[in-house]
């Protein structure tokens, strides 16, 4: 049986990176997808060079939508603020490494919507 998802997707999916509470987050941030339940959450530790020094996600949701919240905990640590609010949905095409159908584009999304309003938490 073949599966409709890339390794690297379901690798992610089934075991994902950096999903758990951080100890006093500087950040949260939280976003859904209102046409399927995804939601996600996300939380950052900050270190005083305006950098992600830590970031991990909780939720629910499908294949897509927690694959690609696991890619973006990977992708965000160390980064300048400034630099992940220039982060948008190709990004996170290139990381799944699929071309996204457009019912599909609001799963992956989530989490960098989450990650958005976590920036924007002050």
């Amino acid at each position: 049986m073949s599966t409709p998802y890339r390794e690297r997707v379901l690798d992610h999916y089934q075991h994902p990176r950096h999903r758990g509470h951080l100890e006093a987050p500087d950040r949260v941030g939280e976003a859904e997808n209102p046409l399927c339940g995804d939601r996600v959450q996300v939380e950052l530790h900050l270190n005083g060079t305006g950098t992600v020094a830590e970031a991990a996600f909780t939720g629910e949701g499908c294949v897509i939508a927690l694959a690609a919240a696991s890619m973006l905990m990977e992708h965000i640590q160390g980064r300048p603020l400034e630099e992940l609010r220039r982060l948008g949905e190709a990004d996170i095409a290139q990381w799944l490494g699929m071309d996204l159908r457009p019912a599909r584009r609001a799963c992956a999304r989530v989490a960098l919507e989450a990650l958005w309003a976590a920036l924007n938490d002050s």
